[in-house]
């Protein structure tokens, strides 16, 4: 049986308290910028932002790459992200020889998969862009894919693409500690397109209809919603052989270090003999003790078994020393592709396409009659409250 959405919602009530201290905090942060008393940079080029207002896996990274895949053979796209948990500091583009440590695991996933893609990292994002657009090197820009930058409000995207988790719908979750939104479910007013992501692909067209009222949107929001398509395995070493996928797999030894592995037992339920989870915490750096864990799990599994990992987790393991041979033969990775609902990968493309177009034109990011309507419909309710009170919203049926 599917899972339902909020399934993964589990609330510390307890810590209320401090989700109060919290919310004032992040309230009082985007008051600022919604005032003007901090200010937002916009920029001569298109940026389309991808990101969340949760703690945890949303499918980020795999929508920024749909981005890229969509957009790199008509513009030269670069992608700019923080860098979370890198080793180097400051701008850093990534090269030929950039190591995974140098820019972290997902940028480096997405250089791995697009080397025509400029990749770049920096916590300044508003330097970073500096850097792309002004550099020789990167001069030839035509747009950029913000990632995981929702809450990075110094920087104004053109596009502002939110991702909400169907499994953890922000209008049921609850601000940090109690829950895991990083700001209030207001939030998701400044999103100018919301995914609802990794729904059932056997949602039924009343379940659609369901998530479309929870997410009560306004009129110029747009509503899409994708699921994650599994591709075949794919051996992360040169010793591993290519897998047979007609039939059951064998015995899983699932490895992951990422923030929702809730979702992959999931998606391999009825695809194999048995499954054993092996989970770390989310971008965790395996260590030398990791990989004798992993040995030693492993070999005390029934035969035939393979080892499954997430892409993300690759990037991480494929360079980790003393993985034993056995190890090594049996480690594949699972690819995933995004897939839209509703067929409507078409209307999504083309609001990408059209917007990235129009604006690169002639060099500048223009200023619509939308953007103009979403500022006057951006007003805080007078309560300050989460309700959405009287304010005209759109559902589609």
């Amino acid at each position: 049986m599917m899972s339902e959405e909020g399934d993964f919602i589990k609330l510390n009530k307890w810590l209320l308290p401090l989700s109060w201290i919290y919310g004032a905090v992040v309230g009082i942060r985007n008051m600022l910028f919604d005032n003007g008393v901090l200010k937002s940079r916009s920029f001569n080029i298109p940026i389309i932002s991808v990101g969340n207002i949760t703690v945890g896996g949303s499918g980020k990274t795999p929508h920024a790459e749909y981005l890229i895949e969509l957009l790199h053979k008509e513009f030269k796209v670069a992608v700019l992200s923080r860098g979370y948990k890198r080793k180097s500091h400051g701008y850093h583009l990534a090269k030929a020889d950039t190591t995974m440590p140098q820019i972290g695991d997902e940028p480096y996933q997405m250089h791995q998969k697009f080397p025509d893609a400029y990749v770049a990292v920096d916590a300044n994002r508003c330097h970073g862009v500096d850097r792309l657009t002004g550099d020789d090197a990167t001069s030839d820009t035509q747009v950029i894919v913000l990632d995981d930058a929702f809450q990075h409000r110094y920087i104004k995207p053109g596009l502002n693409i939110l991702l909400v988790d169907y499994h953890r719908l922000i209008v049921y979750d609850e601000l940090l500690p109690v829950g895991r939104l990083r700001e209030s479910k207001r939030g998701k007013d400044r999103a100018d397109i919301v995914i609802v992501t990794k729904c059932p692909k056997d949602i039924t067209p009343m379940g659609i209809r369901v998530l479309q009222r929870a997410m009560n949107l306004y009129p110029y929001q747009e509503l899409y919603f994708t699921t994650m398509e599994q591709q075949p395995l794919k051996p992360l070493f040169k010793e591993g052989k290519p897998l047979e996928m007609s039939g059951l797999l064998p015995n899983v030894l699932l490895l992951s270090g990422i923030a929702s592995p809730e979702q992959i037992m999931v998606d391999m339920k009825g695809k194999c003999t048995s499954i054993t989870p092996m989970h770390f915490s989310d971008h965790h750096q395996y260590t030398k003790s990791d990989a004798e864990a992993i040995n030693t799990q492993f070999k005390m599994m029934n035969k035939p078994a393979i080892i499954i990992t997430t892409e993300k987790d690759a990037t991480r393991l494929e360079h980790l020393p003393n993985l034993s041979a056995e190890v090594r033969q049996a480690l594949y990775v699972q690819p995933i592709h995004v897939v839209f609902m509703q067929d409507d990968e078409e209307r999504f493309n083309n609001r990408i396409l059209s917007y990235v177009r129009e604006n690169t034109t002639n060099g500048t990011v223009a200023v619509t009659a939308d953007d103009i309507h979403r500022e006057d419909n951006h007003a805080e309710p007078a309560d300050n409250s989460d309700s959405a009170g009287d304010r005209p919203r759109t559902i589609s049926f």
